[in-house]
């Protein structure tokens, strides 16, 4: 079974559907660890009251961002953590500690990657004027919002869509897709080969999506 660390900077609702899944008797992964580099992060609370582990280090506190990732990458080795779920944490990462976790590390980010990295990510895609949108699980890779893709998820953009709409339409995806997404490697059923996710006996075929879905 896989232990988990996960890293948070805000209120956690990736946390929460990573907890709600590991409370399922099949989840092949449990949260062993949480951290965050906030001190007043909502969810420290949802760790506590699933009876989590949970710790602050406050990237504050810290001369530099090397000697904050040290006692980070401390604190996931002191809990033995097997892979590392970064969940709305608001820090970028140095080389030293990506290549740490190389290959051990996931993040989740609210665009279909690799359009619309960075930040004002639900902005970018109304102003290009796509009509599906999603969210992407990834290996992390030092370069932001890249590295091999692992899971998507797609939901569609609406002619009414404002960033607020279209964002909660995406959260609730990621809700369903990070779960999935650990999941697959908890399964064993995972492998990155030249920087791109294979699977091994995986069908993860589905039918074709259109947007929009019904023109008459």
């Amino acid at each position: 079974m896989l232990k988990l660390g996960v890293l948070i900077s805000g209120r956690g609702t990736n946390l929460q559907s990573l907890i709600d899944a590991c409370a399922e008797p099949d989840f092949p992964a449990r949260i062993a660890l949480v951290l965050s580099n906030r001190p007043d992060a909502a969810g420290l609370a949802r760790a506590q009251k699933a009876g989590i582990a949970h710790q602050v280090v406050d990237h504050k506190a810290y001369a530099g961002r090397e000697a904050f990732e040290r006692d980070l990458d401390a604190a996931l080795r002191g809990a033995d953590i097997d892979l590392v779920c970064s969940a709305g944490f608001m820090r970028v990462l140095t080389p030293w500690f990506v290549k740490a976790w190389w290959d051990r590390q996931l993040n989740i980010h609210p665009s279909l990657l690799p359009a619309f990295r960075g930040l004002h990510v639900h902005e970018q895609a109304l102003a290009a004027g796509v009509k599906i949108s999603g969210c992407t699980v990834h290996f992390v890779r030092p370069e932001m919002d890249a590295g091999p893709i692992l899971a998507q998820a797609a939901v569609p953009v609406l002619a009414d869509d404002t960033p607020d709409t279209l964002a909660a339409r995406v959260l609730e995806a990621e809700h369903k897709l990070y779960p999935f997404a650990v999941r697959l490697i908890g399964e064993g059923k995972v492998q990155v080969k030249d920087e791109k996710v294979l699977f091994r006996g995986t069908d993860c075929a589905s039918p074709p999506l259109f947007a929009p879905a019904n023109v008459s």
